[in-house]
Formats: structure tokens, C-alpha cells, sequence
């Protein structure tokens, strides 16, 4: 819809203040599918700050509150919306699934799979980066297994810091089964550089 061309000609205050207006944080997914399909259509392409806000706005809360599987109409939301803005998408919303406390089973396996299936290349990497700003954890561990899964050629810097960080915390992982699969696959996938 032409009036969509609203959110490429307002400031991030006023887009937020959009977003609240039209309660985007609450609308039934089966909207939310949609309103991402029409977002892919929308000429010019949504500036990277008005993309986060977006992003931020329609998926944060769902995200953070999942206690089972997303629906399938929320994984083809995020989907879409991953499929042209994953820049701004994996700098809102995974980071805060990264740093929420806790297991977060359901946001755990959500990121992977948007790891496995969803991300190109550089936002793959970019996950990675984000991973090893924090301390590692068991779901990171898993984070950290599906972006290896990928098998994406790593900048040296980012394979070293990733290197260093597995065994400057090796002995917090003394008995975790999912750092050795790490370390193996590392050691499978990497052998020469490590």
C-alpha cells in the first residue's frame, strides 16, 4: 500500500511512535506475515535505522516470550523480514536473545535455525562476533555449533578470537558434552588453522 512509504519518510522517534500507534508489537501473526511481505516490496529500501526499529517493534517481545515453537506464520515473518534486512535484524534482536540470562530453550533453537537456514555469509559472522563480546554458555555453545554447521570461511581475527575464547573457557566446559562436539567439529572443520 502507497501509504506504507510513511515509514521511509520518518524520524525514529516518529516511527516508534507509529509502531505503539499501531500496536505492530501485538498483531495477530498472520498480519505480520503480510505486513513483511508488503515491507519487501516498499521502494526505497527501509533506511538500516528504521529497519531496527521495525525490527525491534514487530518481533522483541514475541521473540523473548516464546515457551514453545514459533508458529509457522511467525517463522515466515521472520523469514522474510531476515531475507532483506538481516543486518539491522541480527543487531536488535539477536543480540538481545544472546544476552537475555537464562537457557532461553526456545529463543536458542530460533536463532540456530535462522543461523542454519536464514542468514547470508556476513551476518553469520556477525553472529559469531556477538557470540564472543559475552561470556560463553551452553546455548551459546549451540549458537556458536550452527554457525561452525554453516562451514563459512572465517576472517583470521575472528577464527583467532574464537580459538582463544574456547580455550580461555575450557574449564568451565570440564564436563559439558556440547563444548566437546565444539571443539571437535573445530578441529574437524579447521584442522590447518587450528
Amino acid at each position: 500500500p502507497s501509504e506504507l512509504h510513511i515509514l521511509n519518510n520518518s524520524s525514529p522517534s516518529q516511527l516508534q511512535g507509529l509502531c505503539s500507534f499501531l500496536q505492530l508489537s501485538t498483531c495477530p501473526e498472520h498480519l505480520l506475515v503480510r505486513f513483511c511481505s508488503w515491507l519487501l516490496a516498499l521502494t526505497p529500501d527501509l533506511s538500516y535505522t528504521s529497519a531496527a526499529i521495525l525490527a525491534e517493534q514487530l518481533f522483541l517481545r514475541r521473540i523473548l516470550s516464546l515457551t514453545q515453537p514459533p508458529s509457522r506464520h511467525l517463522m515466515a515473518a521472520l523469514t522474510s523480514f531476515c531475507s532483506k534486512y538481516s543486518q539491522p535484524f541480527c543487531r536488535v534482536l539477536v543480540a538481545a536473545v544472546l544476552q537475555e540470562p537464562g537457557e532461553g530453550a526456545e529463543q536458542t533453537k530460533l536463532v540456530c535455525e535462522l543461523v542454519e537456514e536464514c542468514l547470508e555469509p556476513d551476518c553469520v559472522r556477525l553472529v559469531l562476533s556477538q557470540v564472543l563480546e559475552l561470556p560463553l554458555s551452553e546455548k551459546l555453545l549451540l549458537v556458536v555449533q550452527a554457525v561452525l554447521g554453516r562451514q563459512e570461511v572465517l576472517p583470521p581475527e575472528l577464527f583467532d578470537l574464537l580459538v582463544l575464547t574456547l580455550c580461555w573457557q575450557a574449564p568451565a566446559f570440564s564436563t559439558s558434552l556440547d563444548y566437546a562436539k565444539l571443539v571437535t567439529a573445530m578441529l574437524t572443520m579447521y584442522q590447518s588453522q587450528v
